[in-house]
């Protein structure tokens, strides 16, 4: 009964019931719905995919494995960002075995990539011409004139030497990797662990186990706890030295690797909480979508944080989408250093490898500056509304949610 109510109410809004692909749903369509309603209808939908890329595994196993990895995501942080609608009891235990999924499905891609994101990085900079020797002459012999510097030959190089070596190690260390990522995901879906939890998604396709607080108007109830969601990550962001990450070619991010006192790890810590504050954020406007004003080019209809560099047309959406895969690219430089630093320690290699690999890492960690810098110029023009932040307590939940990688 309530299921045929909630798709009725949605048809009558004229809004989809639920959102895929980050689109979300209008807020018009919360005014004649319950918040169980609308969260229940999200997390019926993101557990109809779930069990699509079940069945879609024999077909294509990758492009299961992504929806597999999406709909559990957006299932467990919908399910700790609303958690007071539903039994914590049920909510909680779901939520960490679905970061579970989530978490051994993504190594094998995340290798693959990161592998493939090195190799083309190592081709990019052997290419790379070297800076030739230029002949200044001698300014006190005219028979000894300043001769034209000679076309460089990038495979002349240094790096060109150790770069074929470098690669290599690299694939051999990622492949294999790779391959253990590989049977672990798939020993992870043949247990009993997995079964359990693809019946329980299975049960919430057609039943989501809901609290008194379910009742209550949806335009009353999500707003504040997607609020909360939105106010965590502007916290985070703040937090972040946006101010140094505002300048290019800092080089705080590459000191840092470098230094003693302040490890690339520590130092990229806050920044991969942000990029999961910030996920949260964009999952949480799925269900609610927060109130923002029409972007028409004109500062008036724009935040107080938006900044003037906000684009006509651009929505708060479509900045956290922005946001997010900036976010996305700095983990993923971030890793891939750290996974260069882990060939460079290999006993017993050529210095031109050495260096081939130094050079690697430095250019990795370059682009997570780069990265930094231009999130933080994005941060100065993506803004919450302040209708998000919730103007009532909200009893919070566990700040982390499992498998957010």
């Amino acid at each position: 009964m309530a299921q045929r109510h909630r798709d009725t109410a949605y048809a009558q809004a004229g809004q989809p019931a639920i959102v895929l692909d980050g689109k979300p749903a209008g807020a018009a369509a919360l005014g004649a719905l319950s918040a169980g309603e609308v969260v229940s209808g999200y997390l019926h939908e993101q557990a109809s995919t779930f069990l699509r890329a079940l069945s879609l595994r024999a077909e294509d196993e990758e492009a299961a494995g992504l929806l597999l990895r999406r709909s559990a995501r957006r299932i467990a942080a919908t399910l700790h960002t609303y958690g007071t609608l539903t039994d914590p009891g049920w909510a909680d235990p779901l939520r960490t075995e679905l970061g579970w999924v989530s978490t051994s499905l993504a190594h094998e891609h995340q290798y693959a990539a990161r592998l493939a994101r090195l190799l083309s990085a190592l081709h990019r900079l052997a290419s790379e011409p070297d800076q030739p020797a230029l002949d200044t002459g001698d300014p006190d012999n005219p028979d000894d004139p300043a001769l034209p510097a000679e076309p460089a030959i990038g495979t002349q190089g240094p790096l060109a030497v150790g770069a074929a070596r470098a690669g290599a190690l690299l694939e051999r260390q990622l492949t294999l990797a790779r391959t253990r990522a590989h049977s672990a995901a798939l020993q992870a879906l043949g247990s009993s662990r997995f079964h359990a939890v693809a019946d329980a998604v299975a049960v919430l396709a057609s039943e989501v186990p809901l609290t008194a607080a379910a009742d209550a108007p949806a335009a009353v109830r999500l707003p504040p706890l997607a609020g909360l969601a939105h106010h965590r990550l502007t916290e985070a962001a703040a937090a972040l030295p946006l101010a140094r990450a505002g300048h290019p070619y800092n080089a705080d991010a590459v000191r840092a690797a470098l230094g003693p006192e302040l490890t690339s790890d520590l130092q990229d810590a806050p920044w991969h909480q942000a990029r999961t504050l910030l996920r949260l954020s964009r999952y949480a406007a799925e269900v609610c979508p927060p109130d923002e004003p029409a972007a028409n080019g004109s500062d008036d209809n724009q935040g107080p944080d938006a900044g003037a560099g906000t684009r006509a047309g651009e929505s708060l959406h479509d900045r956290l989408k922005t946001a997010a895969r900036l976010l996305e690219g700095h983990r993923e430089a971030a890793e891939s250093a750290n996974a260069v630093a882990t060939a460079a320690r290999t006993p017993r290699i050529a210095p031109a490898t050495a260096y081939a690999l130094g050079v690697l890492h430095a250019d990795q960690r370059q682009e997570v500056e780069a990265a930094r810098f231009a999130f933080a110029r994005l941060w100065q023009r993506t803004s919450v509304p302040s209708a998000a932040v919730p103007a009532v307590p909200v009893v919070p939940v566990t700040p982390a949610v499992p498998g957010s990688r």
